[in-house]
């Protein structure tokens, strides 16, 4: 055995230069996945963003190439990268290769960028750093520069030569290091999701999206010239019941005594629509996906404002409870685009920002603006109360319906009595429930004597079902065994038949259990008539199935005792392990019973208890590839069940029970 070296004072070690990235890219980007692999692209694309809104280019392309590779290009001021006198470096070095390094952290509004999105002087080095190459072009001050790097290092030096071109930018093509990132493949829609929201944010700015697809390349043009007026404009298509207003406005204030005063910018555009509801906050370009600050205004905001006008209009109800943003939220279309020259995000990922004083701007500027605007437009003020007011209603009877079904689902059912031999569970947390179909009276009582009956019910199948697939509804819902379990599972059925009768229509809100377990013997019978409840549900509660809450009891094949202790084998494989390790023991090696004939401390420790028990969980893949396989052994193909028998037959012969 190896020795433990010491903890000591040579424990202590750093990561430098690219490692910091390579070796632990989920610090910077939020995951070693594919979405910090987006993110990395977002970082080299938020200084093309900082340029073009600081008004140097209008234009932005951004390429997908085949390889996966990726090229950003600005027509902005050019990144420095030549000699720096103060820090008696080339900036090449710090820009690219040095952590925190960069023309933004002024707090203040520097002379370069008065608001950034690219603040945090990562986001060139980190893609760098994470890149199996990483090529730069830069033109400024007359010059195209060129630079080369290879997994985070340096290759060869940088090359200057006089440019043949007036027009400043940088152009940025990397491949991201599958070393780095588990998935590189960053999908077409990524681009376009993100490059839209850019445009949206950023008015005036032109996002070009080229994709290449075999040798050519599919462009895709973002363009809005009012910003997010035009988008809240596109968004609603004509459909809103009120004007699309947009509102602006500039504060300055703290977060807290101590810290410095910095500026905030605040933008909103916003209407009120039957037929959309969207909220989308967006800070220093980016989407903030996780809300934080703004989303916390808007609540407050909108809940006080609409509150204050239903009130002083009389528009409640008699003693009728106060909306809830959720109300409000229903027929709201908001889109905020904020800037700040200091931002607290949550995290490097920037996908959310929690500045107290920029909620408390934006919650004033919200109440404020949305007063005036009641005041100034009686009409639309009183179409977004009646709105609101409906909302809040609808949803309240909506409630007090769940409300009523939950009590109804959890009370004391009277399953019991109206369904022979259905034996229930104490618990009406359907969350918890567990329904047993057995097969039979003898495994019914074997279940029952093993079972938890605090969370357990049984619901025994008596004789073989109908084969669902072949029967039509009219024989189907005259089956007593087949209408009993859809009532016992209580989530009605998902056709419409006359000869349904009082069956519900699905809801699978309404079933009361949270696992439907078919246990039935491990032979032929016990086959079949599992095989035949899996047709069942697959034909009248399909989404059963497809959310994953119907489950099979695996049942031991084999019982190997030895001296007192017993082991219980699955199949073939497991008995011969079990015996391999008894090898040279007196054992005694015995077909497993049937359900019925076990001892009840035997079925719960097999069958029953959660944490020893062996299910399999029904979740077909593919649902035409299921109902394919269900039709073609059970349903009328007779031509077709011959011929896969015929094909197929030999693979099964040794569980065939053939004696």
């Amino acid at each position: 055995m190896a020795k433990k070296q010491a903890y000591g004072n040579e424990s202590i070690t750093t990561l430098k230069g690219a490692e910091r990235v390579r070796k632990r890219p989920a610090v910077i980007f939020g995951s070693d996945g594919l979405d910090g692999c987006e993110h990395a692209v977002f970082e080299i694309l938020s200084n093309a963003i900082d340029e073009a809104r600081e008004g140097y280019g209008k234009l932005i392309i951004v390429t997908r190439y085949a390889d996966r590779s990726i090229e950003v290009e600005d027509f902005g001021r050019g990144c420095p990268v030549d000699w720096n006198e103060k820090e008696q470096r080339y900036n090449w070095e710090l820009v690219f290769c040095e952590m925190y390094a960069g023309g933004k952290y002024n707090n203040n509004a520097s002379e370069n960028y008065e608001y950034s999105l690219g603040l945090n002087g990562l986001g060139t080095c980190a893609t760098q750093y994470a890149s199996e190459y990483f090529n730069a072009r830069v033109f400024r001050d007359g010059f195209e520069y060129h630079l080369h790097f290879k997994k985070g290092e340096i290759d060869g030096q940088m090359e200057k030569k006089p440019a043949d071109r007036k027009k400043t930018g940088s152009l940025f093509h990397w491949k991201p290091d599958l070393e780095v990132f588990t998935d590189i493949d960053i999908p077409v829609e990524y681009y376009l999701d993100t490059l839209k929201r850019q445009a949206v944010v950023n008015a005036g700015v032109t996002f070009r999206f080229r994709n290449q697809a075999g040798s050519k390349f599919e462009t895709t043009e973002f363009c809005y010239e009012h910003g997010i007026l035009d988008y809240i404009t596109e968004l609603t298509d004509g459909n809103a019941f009120t004007m699309p207003q947009y509102w602006e406005t500039e504060r300055r204030g703290r977060d807290r005594a101590d810290k410095p005063e910095y500026k905030v910018k605040i933008t909103a555009a916003l209407c009120f629509s039957r037929n959309l509801s969207r909220l989308e906050y967006y800070h220093n370009s980016s989407w903030l996906e996780h809300g934080g600050a703004p989303d916390k205004a808007a609540r407050s905001g909108f809940v006080s404002a609409i509150d204050a006008y239903l009130k002083q209009n009389g528009k409640y109800a008699k003693n009728e409870s106060k909306i809830t943003f959720q109300d409000v939220a229903d027929c709201l279309v908001l889109v905020t685009n904020c800037f700040s020259t200091q931002t607290s995000y949550e995290n490097q990922t920037k996908k959310s920002i929690n500045n107290r004083f920029i909620q408390e701007a934006m919650t004033e500027f919200f109440r404020s603006r949305l007063q005036v605007y009641f005041l100034e437009n009686k009409q639309e003020a009183d179409r977004i109360a009646e709105q609101v007011l409906i909302n809040k209603r609808s949803r309240e009877t909506a409630e007090r319906a769940r409300i009523t079904v939950k009590k109804k689902l959890s009370g004391n059912l009277d399953i019991a009595n109206r369904v022979q031999k259905f034996v229930d569970c104490r618990s009406r947390d359907a969350s918890r429930r567990e329904l047993y179909i057995v097969e039979g009276d003898s495994a019914m009582g074997s279940v029952k004597l093993s079972r938890d009956a605090e969370f357990q019910g049984i619901m025994p199948i008596r004789g073989k079902i109908l084969n669902c697939l072949k029967a039509d509804y009219a024989r189907i819902f005259k089956s007593e065994i087949i209408t009993d379990l859809l009532r016992v599972m209580g989530c009605g059925v998902e056709v419409r038949d006359k000869h349904v009768k009082d069956l519900t229509a699905f809801d699978l809100g309404s079933l009361r259990w949270n696992k439907i377990v078919i246990c039935t013997d491990a032979d032929y019978d016990g086959f079949q008539i599992r095989t035949l409840v899996l047709t069942m549900l697959y034909r009248l509660v399909p989404t059963l199935i497809r959310e994953g809450y119907v489950y099979i009891a695996e049942t031991p094949l084999f019982e190997i005792t030895c001296k007192d202790k017993t082991w219980f084998a699955y199949n073939e494989t497991e008995k011969a392990d079990i015996l391999k390790k008894l090898e040279g023991k007196k054992i005694s090696v015995a077909r497993s019973k049937g359900l019925g004939e076990n001892e009840p401390e035997m079925m719960w420790l097999t069958t029953m208890n959660p944490e020893t028990r062996r299910l399999i969980k029904v979740m077909p893949e593919d649902a035409e590839k299921t109902a394919f396989y269900f039709d073609l052994l059970l349903g009328d193909n007779l031509a077709g069940r011959k011929e896969y028998i015929a094909e197929n037959g030999s693979q099964y012969l040794e569980m065939a029970d053939i004696s």
